[in-house]
């Protein structure tokens, strides 16, 4: 099979493409043929050598795509040959197969596409967490939302107004501001505007309820925004380390700093059938809309990459074998 590859860590250019053997499934795994893989931010870290590789190189990346199934162990049960599936967190994912353990595995409804599926599981269940486990979005909660333009980013709009909050984003451009807009924030600024002060304008000097913040770099300034008794939630440093937190300005303002991870999430195949089931559901009744992706053929994994790291891209960014 054909798969995108890595000996050494460094840029776009040490992506190759190449052929290699198909994996061996264990008697608890399927084996997938991909049809659409998901491209995030963490696989430009494993590239780059930020987040640990285990095992030996040739490295492949991706963890999250769809497919169907082409072969089944012994041991598996309620899946059958032909069946689509998706998963989120199952690695070597760049790659024309797959081997998915099975609890792991997510089957697709029929409305589901295998594009729609690949762009939304990652990033959709991140913000499902996130609004309902790190802080739990009420009615009339107001949220401020960095990097509403991406992924992760646009689905945290849709969720906090499905959970009846308002939302401001944070963003780069004006043409990103319209997709935020367009995903139903009720108000955007531009990170080269004076956003602090305006989201203390806009909120009556109060600050805001919550600030899913995944820049990393700003979260200084998130506190700086947030209202006494109010929490920031961490989870992603797309714009560097953070700087350190003072306890005492927690005791002192009664804030919450909480971190999340979607790992510490999907724990059993139960969590991700629930989850995913929801979300799906939200799709399918039009609460959340899925913008549709960038393509690259997975040869063109290189120029995919490039593309992400530009900053330019809004919504997902998919690879196709």
């Amino acid at each position: 099979m054909k798969a995108l590859v890595f000996n050494k860590f460094g840029g776009p250019e040490v992506l190759e493409y190449l052929e290699i053997s198909d994996p061996v499934i264990g008697p608890d795994e399927i084996l997938v043929r991909m049809q659409a893989i998901g491209l995030n931010f963490a696989d430009i870290y494993r590239r780059k050598g930020n987040y640990h590789l285990t095992g030996n190189s040739p490295f492949i990346l991706g963890y999250e795509g769809a497919g169907v199934v082409e072969k089944t162990g012994v041991n598996v049960q309620g899946i059958s040959v032909g069946d689509p599936i998706a998963f989120a967190d199952v690695p070597h994912a760049n790659a024309e197969k797959v081997a998915v353990p099975i609890e792991k595995a997510i089957p697709l409804p029929e409305t589901i596409s295998f594009d729609k599926a690949a762009s939304v599981l990652l990033q959709g269940l991140t913000a499902h967490y996130l609004t309902k486990d790190s802080y739990a979005v009420k009615e009339n909660d107001v949220i401020l939302v960095h990097a509403a333009a991406g992924g992760v980013g646009q689905l945290l709009v849709q969720m906090a107004k499905l959970f009846g909050g308002r939302v401001i984003g944070l963003t780069s451009s004006m043409e990103k501001a319209s997709a935020v807009k367009n995903s139903g924030g009720n108000q955007v600024f531009l990170y080269s505007d004076d956003w602090k002060s305006k989201v203390m304008e806009e909120t009556n000097g109060k600050g805001v309820d919550v600030v899913y913040d995944s820049v990393g770099s700003t979260l200084e300034d998130s506190f700086a925004v947030t209202r006494t008794r109010g929490t920031v939630v961490f989870y992603g440093m797309a714009g560097g380390d953070p700087a350190p937190v003072d306890p005492r300005m927690l005791m002192d303002t009664s804030k919450t700093l909480t971190g999340g991870d979607l790992w510490n999430f999907l724990t059993s195949r139960e969590e991700r059938a629930t989850r995913s089931a929801e979300l799906f559901r939200w799709i399918e009744e039009g609460k959340i809309t899925v913008s549709e992706p960038t393509v690259f053929a997975l040869r063109d994994g290189r120029k995919a990459h490039q593309f992400l790291e530009s900053r330019k891209s809004t919504g997902k960014i998919l690879l196709r074998p």
